[in-house]
């Protein structure tokens, strides 16, 4: 299954271009289902077209499904406290609810050659791709997997401490929710996942292509293409339109460059002087497909890299390219097993590999736009 998670600076037409790249992949053949959260507006008219399915998140309904389940869960404790629970016309969805809907809907998506995600703009879409790693982690903090085996030791361990031990729901609930949480994972990580930019040329959608690169790279997701949105006819004779053509055409060649230095295509959309009411005014933007995915399953390969420099020079080199980065905006610590790396204002945690648990750090330096952390053995762990 081929994703495409389609995103932006924002205020770029990113849902318009979600919509016109599903119905480009329909028309090609493939069976393709658009995820969208709903909006008022609503995505473009698509009913009918061959091949596509429009799936739009019901977020209200997400949460009152997963707060009556949970409220059902907690039945037992509402009884000992004497508590009233909610009808469920009175559950209110809370914010971040329409985050948890659409990472639901891209996990379960099943039986489909692309699938095109339209997501928020770009901040909230990487705070959201990275939200099931971080809640896995989450759980794994709070109920470890030895107390999880240790099920059939819990009656005797409260009777022996006289301390009530967790109920059984809380570690079935926990394995649920970590399934789901692992199935989206899976998505965000495939190798057959990609990115499709959408920016409005400029200088500001040229520092905006330039910063989600870096984040981007951070959390390993690639780039498959940037399309530039909206531009206006070259040549006219306007005094207003003209200049903006001149200064997008500019803005245009700036993103190409980003574009060939990250290895992704550019595509360019015209404006259509209206928002896009169907598939036939859609089909006008001419933004393609994905290319279909060759590959095999499973997760895309780790950006990082481990050089082994022991015999040289008495360290090991662990490596993440991180283009357009910069020191001013670079900050990393080390948390037991774990390196945190702030990049660009975007934040993203890493198990150490096994070998470099076993080494502490020398330091740190972004060279050639990439991040290169030095750690040496540390003699009281380091096997001889």
């Amino acid at each position: 299954m081929r994703t495409l998670l389609v995103t932006g600076p924002g205020g770029a037409g990113t849902s318009t271009v979600a919509a016109a790249t599903a119905l480009a992949a329909a028309r090609d053949g493939h069976r393709t289902l658009l995820i969208t959260p709903g909006r008022p507006a609503g995505p473009p008219d698509l009913d009918g077209v061959p091949g596509l399915r429009v799936h739009t998140v019901d977020s209200n309904r997400v949460f009152t499904d997963r707060a009556a389940e949970l409220q059902d869960r907690f039945g037992m404790l509402f009884d000992l406290l004497g508590a009233n629970p909610l009808d469920q016309e009175e559950f209110t969805e809370l914010p971040g609810a329409d985050a948890f809907a659409l990472l639901q809907a891209l996990g379960t998506a099943r039986g489909q050659d692309v699938v095109v995600a339209d997501l928020p703009s770009l901040p909230r879409s990487l705070a959201l791709l990275a939200l099931p790693g971080q809640l896995r982690r989450y759980l794994t903090r709070l109920l470890p997997a030895e107390r999880q085996a240790a099920r059939a030791l819990r009656p005797l361990i409260a009777q022996l401490t006289g301390v009530p031990m967790p109920a059984e729901w809380l570690y079935d609930t926990a394995a649920r929710w970590d399934a789901e949480l692992a199935a989206v994972q899976a998505v965000v990580v495939a190798a057959s996942t990609a990115v499709r930019l959408v920016a409005d040329p400029g200088p500001r959608a040229t520092a905006a292509v330039r910063t989600a690169r870096t984040a981007l790279a951070l959390h390993g997701l690639r780039l498959e293409s940037v399309v530039a949105n909206r531009l206006l006819p070259t040549g006219s004779a306007d005094p207003f339109y003209g200049p903006l053509a001149d200064r997008q055409h500019d803005g245009l060649a700036a993103l190409r460059a980003e574009a060939d230095d990250a290895g992704a295509a550019l595509h360019r959309a015209p404006h259509l002087g209206a928002e896009p009411d169907g598939a036939e005014a859609l089909a006008r933007l001419a933004v393609p497909a994905p290319a279909p995915w060759t590959g095999g399953d499973g997760p895309a390969p780790d950006p990082w890299t481990v050089e082994d420099r022991l015999a040289e020079e008495g360290h090991l080199i662990w490596r993440l390219p991180l283009p357009c980065a910069t020191r001013d905006g670079l900050d990393l610590i080390r948390r037991g097993d774990e390196l945190v790396v702030d990049a660009a204002g975007f934040r993203h945690i890493m198990p150490l590999p096994a070998a470099l648990r076993r080494c502490t750090v020398e330091g740190a330096a972004l060279r050639d736009g990439a991040l290169q952390v030095r750690f040496a053995p540390d003699p009281a762990l380091w096997p001889r």
